[in-house]
């Protein structure tokens, strides 16, 4: 057995950062020399994501290793790989309630020897196996070696915040953070998956279940277990969102117990031994966690930053009503300059491991490289409410066409009368309200998705028409708890989380989500749908919970923007030069219809301009990055 450390050298591209990461891989044709030169160089690629220490276990055929960044216990005791008796685990992530499940440990008379949450993994994986799982909250991803049952077992938190990718073929197993590590393993090929490309374009998703935009590497779902052993691979889910009873509690008290329970998410997600601050974009997820942090903390000066485009898409107004109700949150703005654009898209890509989707991308990178600056290692941030709650707007069309569905008309006109009044639709923007309302009563998720990917836009793949890759179940009896079930696992989360965790670990930094915290999703399934879109408005209940925390100009804000960007605008002037690449080696792409649609953007027709971008991050990436 064998444990070294090293220093790492960042590439030329990589200069650019301050640069948690974890690799690893079984393959026993590989010397064990040979073993420890190979994951130096895969460590490599992924040294932004942990830039405090970088180590390196071996034992026999098992090879791990991994990128520090210091969270919890500081010390070179809470190193990875870390090896306690016939376990090693390497471990990406944080497990909130640690002290809660090494508390339940110790009890059983288990003695530790760190202050560390990875060790409670070992601990709690001995004490119940792979079940263990079950008791954590929190994100993460972990690699654990069992030396005397010689199988590996691997763990992605509920959602996928943390990623997990892995190649496998026979008795190889290789395993990493990110795609880069596992570009260096025999096993890679750059073939690409064709139906993950088709999803991309015409959908946005760049991520779906095990599929990533390579054939050979797949992406272990959230939720799951994986376990590796004589060559062969089995992965089992341990948790998942099922129907039941729809709460019969009061308004009120629901909107109690959702307090109760974001309360205690910001709680655990404030757990650190490094300093912890927020994004903050004046949208009312963002201020919510900002607000209840400064409530439940008013001697910490809590650090927020925010990018703004003057003149285009700018919050500071809701961001300083935030400041000035809680003074003790200092918040950092942030102009980025038109000529920075180029460079900031190339150096973004680089991290993305997947085509960049929509201008926000640049949004969300920027504010981390700010918070960087700063020094933080740590940042709260408000992904997964819209998924959940009815954040958005097309929402609207699946509980329309609910009202639909169940014949309840008085209601129909009511939910399109309040939306068309706070969104000031006209006559005709309302009849399409209806239309695709109307469309949502007589089709289930899979036909709306379908429909949508066939024939909103035009196929820019060469090959010919075939089944839609993808399937969404019908799992839940109400259409908007579908339609919010596969917004968190299949159509719109994933996609989120996989550039939350590219963008902010670009910059060593770790991003939280609290409002993923799993009671919270859960209890939030036994809502009805008056309880998440009331009289037009969406997330009722958030807004409830919160109105004597977050601003009253906040609470009151019924747009829908976030980290928005003038993409358009960008792609027709500091950015053409994504318009002006030779598409002609896209080969997969249809060239004519490319020209075609790459024609009417450039004439004025910006009703084109996400699908225009789609198309420019593809080829992109498979001009850089295949």
């Amino acid at each position: 057995m064998l444990q070294v450390a090293f220093t790492t050298f960042a590439p030329t591209i990589q200069l650019y950062f301050r640069m948690c990461g974890i690799a690893g891989f079984i393959d026993v044709s590989i010397r064990q020399g040979e073993a420890s030169s190979l994951m130096e160089k895969m460590l490599l690629t992924i040294s932004h994501r942990g830039p405090d220490n970088s180590s390196i276990f071996q034992s026999n055929e098992v090879t791990f290793g991994h990128n520090r960044l210091t969270i919890i216990d500081l010390s070179e005791a809470a190193n990875q790989p870390m090896t306690i008796g016939r376990i090693t685990i390497v471990f990406n992530g944080e497990i909130y309630n640690y002290l809660e499940v090494k508390k339940e440990l110790t009890d059983k008379g288990i003695a530790f020897q760190t202050q560390s949450d990875t060790e409670v993994i070992i601990q709690a994986y001995k004490t119940w196996g792979a079940s263990c799982v079950k008791k954590f909250m929190g994100m993460w991803a972990f690699a654990i070696w069992d030396e005397e049952k010689k199988e590996l077992f691997c763990s992605r938190d509920r959602f996928g915040i943390k990623p997990f990718h892995y190649i496998q073929s026979g008795e190889k197993f290789y395993f990493g953070s990110e795609i880069k590590p596992l570009k260096l393993s025999s096993l890679f090929s750059n073939d690409v998956n064709i139906d993950q490309v088709r999803r991309g374009l015409q959908l946005g998703w760049v991520a779906f279940e095990d599929q990533t935009y390579f054939e050979k590497i797949k992406s272990l779902p959230g939720a799951s277990n994986l376990i590796f052993k004589d060559g062969k691979i089995k992965i089992e889910k341990y948790w998942d969102i099922e129907p039941s009873q729809k709460s019969t509690l009061s308004f009120a008290e629901k909107r109690e117990r959702f307090y109760e329970l974001f309360t205690d998410s910001i709680k655990l997600h404030m757990r650190s031994d490094v300093e912890v601050g927020g994004c903050l974009s004046g949208g009312i997820d963002s201020s919510a966690i900002t607000s209840m942090v400064g409530k439940l903390y008013p001697d910490v000066d809590f650090k927020t930053f925010s990018i703004y485009y003057e003149g285009d898409a700018d919050e500071r107004f809701w961001i300083k009503s935030v400041t000035d109700k809680y003074p003790h949150i200092i918040n950092h703005d942030y102009s980025p300059s038109k000529d920075a654009l180029r460079d900031c898209f190339h150096r973004m890509s680089y991290h993305l491991d997947v085509p960049s989707n929509w201008s926000s991308d640049i949004s969300q990178y920027y504010v981390m490289e700010l918070a960087s600056k700063h020094k933080m290692k740590v940042l709260l941030d408000g992904q997964g409410s819209d998924e959940f709650l009815g954040g958005y707007l097309h929402s609207f069309y699946r509980l329309i066409g609910e009202d639909i569905q169940h014949l309840q008309f008085g209601k129909m006109i009511s939910d399109l009368s309040n939306h068309s009044k706070l969104r000031e639709l006209n006559l005709l923007q309302s009849a399409g309200v209806l239309l695709k309302s109307g469309m949502s009563a007589m089709m289930n998720e899979q036909s709306l998705y379908a429909t949508e990917y066939y024939n909103f836009l035009p196929q820019m793949l060469r090959e010919k028409k075939g089944s839609v890759p993808f399937h969404l179940e019908n799992k839940f009896p109400g259409k908007l708890d579908n339609f919010f079930y596969h917004l968190l696992f299949h159509s719109m989360l994933p996609s989120l989380l996989h550039f939350e965790d590219r963008n902010s670990m670009a910059f060593s930094i770790e991003s939280r989500v609290p409002f993923l915290d799993h009671r919270l999703v859960e209890f939030g399934f036994t809502l009805g749908n008056e309880d998440r879109i009331h009289n037009g408005t969406t997330k009722h209940i958030l807004r409830e919970s919160m109105k004597d925390i977050i601003p009253h100009q906040v609470y009151e804000r019924k747009d829908k923007k976030g980290f928005s960007t003038p993409g358009a605008k960008w792609l027709k002037g500091d950015m053409a030069f994504l318009l002006d690449q030779d598409f002609s080696k896209s080969e997969m792409l249809d060239q004519k219809k490319v020209k075609q649609v790459m024609n009417e953007f450039r004439n004025g027709n910006d009703k084109m301009a996400n699908l225009v971008w789609r198309i420019c991050g593809l080829n992109y990436w498979m001009t850089n990055f295949v």
